[in-house]
């Protein structure tokens, strides 16, 4: 054994935050690698419906189930396969990058579609009373709980024959509660997260109630999941 002495002392110290930097380094690059493998090979499964299709009020079986599994499951499928053509792009050296940007498009509009609806199915399944506390939280952010409902409607009923997205959402660098617009699914304001979200797509409503938009919102409301919209906000 070699005799510890100042010298040999100093120079563990000195090595000590180098040894700490590399590993730290080494640790994070696994990371990385790790996450951008995840990026790639990443496969969505679709979620089930959180609700009983034949228990939601005045929206029927046939249209939920309709809705589920024909644009979301569909978007869902649509979206890995996205996934897979961009692996493959990616690896062939011949791909233009306005060829692959075309599948990144692709990639932004179906993970909108899974993301929106999920959310939305996962809002729906309630009685539709928003409890008091809230309702002062929504009140307080737009003066009333009414003015804000009467807004939320509004948008929707815009979007009506169209296509789109309603959503009340929390914008988290601005710190503030507020409803939006989305045109399609690739359309988000930065950094927001969304709290409440309602399909406006025609496929929504139309089997249902055809154009009559306004009708199909008051469904929506009367079956809002207002305790998933609470943990979305907490």
């Amino acid at each position: 054994m070699q005799p510890i002495t100042r010298r040999s002392v100093m120079q563990t110290a000195a090595a000590a935050p180098i040894l700490a930097s590399t590993t730290a380094f080494a640790a994070s690059t696994e990371k990385e690698t790790s996450m951008t493998a995840d990026a790639f090979a990443f496969q969505h499964t679709p979620v089930p419906l959180p609700f009983d299709a034949k228990g939601l009020r005045g929206i029927s079986e046939k249209l939920i189930q309709s809705h589920w599994e024909n644009n979301y499951v569909g978007a869902s499928k649509a979206l890995n396969i996205v996934r897979s053509r961009l692996t493959q792009a990616l690896g062939d050296t011949n791909t233009p990058p306005y060829v692959y940007t075309g599948l990144k498009r692709e990639q932004s509009i179906r993970t909108g579609s899974v993301v929106l609806h999920e959310i939305y199915f996962g809002n729906l399944g309630g009685d539709g009373k928003a409890p008091a506390d809230l309702r002062t939280r929504i009140s307080a952010a737009f003066g009333t709980y009414d003015k804000w409902e009467s807004e939320f409607r509004k948008i929707g009923q815009g979007l009506g024959g169209g296509s789109g997205w309603v959503v009340l959402g929390f914008n988290q660098h601005l710190n503030l509660l507020e409803n939006y617009w989305l045109q399609d699914h690739a359309t988000h304001p930065a950094f927001t997260k969304p709290v409440l979200v309602m399909d406006m797509y025609e496929h929504a409503y139309q089997m249902d109630y055809g154009a009559a938009a306004a009708k199909y919102i008051d469904a929506f409301f009367a079956n809002i999941q207002w305790d998933a919209v609470a943990k979305r906000l907490t």
